[in-house]
């Protein structure tokens, strides 16, 4: 697909491209499950390719059924759960803990383990359309072995949008009861973005919907300085580094945080609140402009 340089969809292919030549793979947008919202061929090839010996035993309770079955208490369990819980400790089908992605392990010394990690399938998807009642699309979608995980919102001021128009789109676009953008069930972060600015937030809410600054700085000021190498997308760094394979790997092991809030409502009665921390660990400096 040609793009004229300065249009959002070569700011899309400018990220696209970067990505797979770094670890990334295409996850088509079609075979996205728009109930589900996940991507269910991908899921099962990953359990499959990785967890033979629990995968031949649950095939041998439930023979042609077991993709499905798997499916089933998969999605039931991140709707309980949660997707960050469940990406690091896995879910219960008939008794088999089923494993929806392997993390760095501390050390290189089991070559199982390290296989494993290579196995992850981290997916870009460009144009997703998520829901069951429209046909509204997200710029770019990131997934883990076809569950989604983050969102990505582009606009390139060259087109006369910018980042606000970004955030407007999230605010009063997207509708946060989709199954896709349900708070800790599915996706974890969303990220609005041009060529010069970045913000992000862990939930949507419509009009309320709180994003904060995911910027470098600039001479201690906001904002990014100009990319040290000359190209013209100050928010290089975000594909480059943050969103980078075994950054964002690593992110969804050890920075990304739950918090769980006690609070009171009308009667008085306590309330628990998950709140997705912001994302920890993070270095973002202030260079020189």
């Amino acid at each position: 697909m040609n793009h004229a340089r300065h249009s959002e969809g070569a700011f899309e292919t400018a990220i696209e491209a970067t990505l797979l030549a770094n670890g990334y793979v295409p996850q088509a947008a079609a075979e996205l499950d728009r109930d589900r919202a996940i991507f269910p061929a991908t899921v099962l090839e990953f359990i499959r390719a990785t967890q033979p010996k629990e995968w031949k035993a649950l095939e041998a309770l439930h023979g042609e059924k077991t993709g499905a079955q798997i499916l089933t208490d998969l999605t039931k369990w991140m709707d309980r759960e949660g997707s960050l819980a469940t990406l690091r400790h896995g879910f219960k089908c008939y008794g088999k803990t089923l494993r929806v992605a392997f993390f760095k392990a501390a050390h290189g010394l089991n070559p199982e383990l390290e296989a494993r990690y290579a196995a992850n399938r981290v997916g870009i998807t460009r144009q997703l359309h998520l829901s069951k009642v429209s046909e509204k699309s997200l710029d770019v979608a990131l997934s883990i072995n076809g569950i989604p995980i983050a969102s990505i919102e582009l606009k390139n001021p060259m087109t006369g949008q910018t980042v606000e128009n970004a955030l407007r789109q999230y605010r009063n676009d997207r509708d946060p009861r989709e199954p896709i953008f349900e708070f800790k069930r599915r996706m974890l972060v969303h990220f609005a973005a041009d060529t010069d600015t970045v913000f992000m937030t862990t939930r949507l809410a419509g009009p309320a919907t709180h994003f904060l600054p995911f910027n470098k700085g600039c001479g201690g000021g906001a904002g990014n300085a100009p990319d040290a190498k000359g190209r013209s997308y100050r928010t290089a760094y975000l594909w480059e580094e943050v969103l980078q394979r075994d950054s964002l790997l690593d992110l969804l092991a050890r920075f990304i945080h739950m918090q769980v809030e006690d609070k009171r409502d009308d009667q008085g009665r306590r309330v628990k609140k998950g709140v997705v921390a912001q994302i920890q660990g993070i270095h973002l400096v202030n260079p020189a402009c």
